[in-house]
């Protein structure tokens, strides 16, 4: 199995059966998967903030830094490979509160709200999500089945699982 490592404010799609896709440490960040599995290709985008507008020269540099440039571009990867938005197997994790014990600046739940509404706007429905609280997660998605598996604090739990090992 080829691990394809997901860095922060980073994305990346894969066809390769024989890969998985993996992010560590999903925080207040949100880490989204998305899986067609008639083609078998996957995509994960690993950002950190909601609004580009916070810093319009970060994100031409690293869109997918922030939400609002990121996502619509791991979706527009996801379309040059030929897949289409509704056989779209999408799942979502993170937007936790680690750092922010008091809400006082709520980054993981802006995160996600963001998310949302981009979602919403643009008929995109989720299958299956793990945010919020406060631990840490590390994210795999499996190309050749569709499986998401979230680890966190020692334990693994498959969050989708699309289709059955072929």
């Amino acid at each position: 199995m080829k691990t394809i490592a997901v860095d922060i404010a980073d994305l990346k799609v894969s066809s390769d059966p024989d890969s998985a896709l993996v992010t560590y440490a999903l925080g207040s960040c949100i880490g989204v998967m998305l899986y067609e599995p008639n083609l078998r290709i996957g995509g994960l985008i690993h950002y950190m903030l909601p609004l580009s507008s916070l810093n319009a020269e970060k994100a031409r540099d690293k869109p997918a830094m922030f939400a609002d440039s990121g996502v619509p571009l791991l979706f527009e990867s996801m379309y040059r490979l030929g897949c289409k938005k509704e056989n779209l197997v999408v799942t979502v994790a993170g937007g936790g509160q680690l750092q922010d014990k008091d809400g006082v600046f709520n980054i993981g739940k802006r995160n996600y709200t963001i998310l949302r509404k981009l979602f919403w706007k643009n008929g995109v429905m989720v299958t299956a999500e793990d945010v919020g609280g406060d631990v840490s997660r590390t994210v795999w998605l499996y190309i050749a089945t569709g499986r998401v598996v979230i680890r966190s604090q020692g334990k693994e739990v498959d969050l989708c699982s699309p289709l059955r090992p072929s």
